[in-house]
């Protein structure tokens, strides 16, 4: 691995964008009473699509409804390709997608990212376009999971939920989410909650939120149609990707159904990788990825303001899990993940009341399926050995909430909701027996099927007072809590037995004051009290053998602030600067243990136990400067600092977030049909461990230079070709993962 200092990469990225941010607030407020938005998002766009903008002369966002509300504008239709939707299609950005306002959740301020940015930059994978976002940044889990992970601000994703039009994706065991198992291609907008996470959108979001926002038709007949091919270090066919969708709009009702897929058969090291005995180079032994999605839409819009949508998303994925580069043979586990498949079917609503309220429905029923296989040997082909298993998740949560909002006054907007969640996990296993033969070459000796059982219940209130015609000032508070009906385990020594169950409950507050000194300058100040519930996982896994239960497991906290300002400037030049401070307290830790339980009785182990606490703290800046017609230059750049405090591990640290990160970039219209778009991502180095635990160490720095070029064949009809690490950097994120070498991606995209 080589080590770069990322200050000198730094440096020249906000040389070349005055400091750069990739992100533009759309700042000012909205006349639509209860759908009214405070605080817009800081929008992450396509830089070609700002270029196109005609020069303004107010912000974005002064007349039209923004992110992060639901206007319920159900009738508009659109007559130009750009969409209508409340006048939020694309942010009110030229060419992007219609977002379906009725699957955005109520935010204050936070970021969004919209379709045609993740298309520009080739970011197919949801984990990619994230980390587009200041304060955001992608990692690596590491170990036999393979997973991507993301850090908002130093949170992980057990601490920032994510959800899809507003519907938590969360599972019920240990919500070990891969947020490269989601495609991009179907999603018209990413919008990213941080430190003020509105308690109307539900529990647990103590350090954010992210939600995907599904695409909603805006003209009679439209499409899309995407292709695209992978290749490796020095060009080798790596995969391909598509996407296809369609969709109606008409008087009365919309309808779309649409499907992504990405096959790849693996990707390639840097060919500055020195082979090990356990991973030779070339193509990273078993990173092969299988990503498929189907979805459907079909809404009723009786009026001008109602929207009546039902929905269904069903995804597919099959991933290997490459192993560890330097670990010896006896400690590798050989895992493979052949099937991965979740299912959402949801409903969603907005009626209006009167001349001054609304209300709002969800339900929902989302299933998760999975199967984990482990083997004896590298190849993976036998299962005789004590190690190897069959493990099946087969779960399901269903619920729902009701959201209503009035003006009270015109000065005075309040909103009210309640949320009811039930999760089911349900967990069987199949393996081998130290001593003990089956005679079978596969794994024989079947678990019964162990059961967990909860429900989350929230009851939550917002109030935004306009002040003056400047002058916002929003608060909320929640009170969520859970119960535990059933938590089943079982061993072979014991059986079948169920752990002591215990309930927890939490109370949450915020406020938020937001004031416009001009037309064209916001300034912002916010304190969020919130707090995130322990999964199953952490109060009771075993960790096949290495941990023992801590059912009185309690919430963690955070107390988020933060300070921020956004201003608009000279031809559609935006710029965006925050500071956020994190108090953290109970935060989980996993901590060596003596046994207590029968099951493992004086043995030493691990154990789940709340004792960090700990300050995040940080700056977010950002900018979008439209040199002239042809050329905009940009970036964002995000300092933070993580101190935590755990008495019984002084050695432990906090790892996969680095202390710097940021993107810069320029596009240069070389024709009104050509642009280019070369970029630098950079971050410092951080914090990982490795595979014993025993061991805390800092990673290198990177900086990455990349280049995209895309081609208009028509206004419909364009070619990209983006080259990613040109330069073949060889490094990591995590302990024993060496990441991706020099890449290239060719695409294509028609849209009708």
């Amino acid at each position: 691995m080589r080590s770069k200092n990322v200050c000198a990469s730094a440096c020249i990225a906000l040389a070349m964008t005055s400091a750069g941010g990739l992100h533009a607030q759309e700042a000012g407020v909205t006349n639509q009473g209860a759908s009214e938005v405070t605080l817009p998002p800081v929008v992450v766009a396509a830089p070609k699509q700002r270029i196109a903008q005609k020069p303004k002369t107010k912000p974005k966002g002064t007349d039209t409804t923004q992110s992060g509300s639901t206007s319920g504008q159900a009738e508009d239709v659109d007559t130009d390709g750009v969409g209508t939707d409340g006048g939020l299609s694309g942010n009110g950005l030229p060419g992007t997608a219609g977002v379906f306002t009725l699957g955005q959740i109520d935010m204050v301020g936070g970021s969004a990212i919209t379709n045609d940015a993740m298309w520009t930059f080739s970011k197919s994978t949801l984990d990619q376009a994230l980390a587009l976002a200041p304060g955001v940044a992608a990692s690596n889990s590491g170990g036999s999971r393979n997973e991507q992970l993301i850090f908002v601000r130093g949170f992980d994703r057990w601490q920032v939920p994510l959800s899809i039009d507003g519907i938590t994706i969360y599972r019920p065991a240990d919500n070990r989410i891969d947020f490269a198992s989601f495609l991009t291609a179907d999603i018209s907008e990413v919008q990213i909650a941080k430190g003020y996470t509105s308690v109307l959108n539900g529990p647990g979001g103590m350090g954010g939120a992210i939600n995907l926002v599904t695409k909603k038709p805006t003209k009679a007949v439209e499409g899309e149609v995407q292709g695209g091919m992978m290749f490796g270090t020095d060009g080798q066919y790596e995969g391909y990707k598509t996407y296809a969708s369609l969709g109606t709009r008409q008087r009365g009702y919309y309808a779309q159904v649409s499907g992504a897929l990405l096959d790849t058969d693996g990707w390639f090291m840097s060919n500055d990788f020195k082979p090990t005995p356990v991973e030779n180079g070339g193509e990273r032994d078993h990173s092969y990825k299988d990503n498929w999605q189907i979805s459907a839409k079909l809404g009723l819009t009786p009026n001008a303001t109602d929207d009546y949508s039902i929905n269904f998303v069903r995804m597919n994925n099959a991933k290997g899990a490459p192993y560890h580069v330097t670990d010896p043979v006896a400690q590798q586990r050989y895992w493979d993940w052949p099937d991965t498949t979740q299912q959402n079917l949801y409903w969603l609503s907005h009626t209006k009341l009167g001349s001054a309220s609304f209300v709002e429905t969800k339900a929902y029923y989302t299933t998760f399926q999975d199967k984990l296989v482990s083997y004896d040997d590298p190849a993976q082909t036998t299962q005789s050995l004590p190690k190897a298993f069959i493990s099946n998740y087969d779960d399901w949560a269903g619920g729902g909430s009701i959201l209503f909002g009035t003006d009270i006054t015109p000065w005075d907007t309040f909103k009210a909701t309640f949320l009811y969640r039930r999760d089911q996990h349900d967990e069987t296993q199949a393996y081998n027996i130290r001593g003990r033969s089956c005679g079978s070459t596969k794994p024989c000796f079947q678990e019964p099927t162990q059961t967990d059982l909860e429900d989350t219940y929230s009851i939550a209130f917002e109030n935004t007072i306009h002040a003056t015609n400047r002058l916002d000032i929003v608060t909320g508070a929640s009170y969520d809590w859970r119960k535990l009906y059933t938590a089943e385990e079982f061993t072979t020594d014991l059986g079948m037995f169920e752990y002591n169950k215990k309930n927890s409950d939490a109370f949450n507050w915020q406020g938020a004051i937001v004031y416009r000194s001009d037309d064209f300058n916001t300034w912002h100040a916010s304190v969020s009290d919130r707090t995130r519930f322990p999964t199953i996982f952490e109060r009771f896994s075993s960790r096949f053998g290495g941990a023992t239960s801590n059912p009185d497991l309690e919430p963690e906290r955070s107390i988020n602030y933060e300070v921020g300002w956004t201003g608009a400037f000279a031809r559609n030049s935006q710029m965006s600067a925050a500071i956020f401070y994190s108090d953290v307290s109970n935060l989980i830790q996993s901590v060596p243990y003596i046994c207590q339980d029968p099951a493992c009785q004086g043995q030493a182990v691990s154990q789940s136990q709340n004792v960090g606490d700990g300050n995040f703290y940080g700056v977010e800046y950002s900018i979008d400067y439209a040199v002239s017609d042809k050329l905009l230059v940009g970036g964002n750049i995000t300092w933070l600092q993580r101190d935590i405090h755990n008495p019984s591990n002084p050695a432990y640290e906090l790892t996969g977030m680095p202390r710097v990160k940021g993107i810069s970039y320029l596009t240069y219209k070389i024709t009104d049909a050509w642009s280019i778009t070369p970029n630098v991502e950079f971050a410092s180095d951080r914090w990982t461990v490795n595979s014993a635990g025993t061991l805390y160490y800092k990673t290198g720095a990177f900086a990455l230079a990349n280049f995209q070029t895309e081609y208009d064949l028509t206004d419909k009809t364009s070619l990209m070709f983006t080259a990613r690490n040109i330069l073949d950097e060889n490094y990591v994120l995590t302990d024993g993962y060496p990441e991706m070498g020099r890449s290239f991606y060719a695409n294509m995209r028609t849209q009708f």
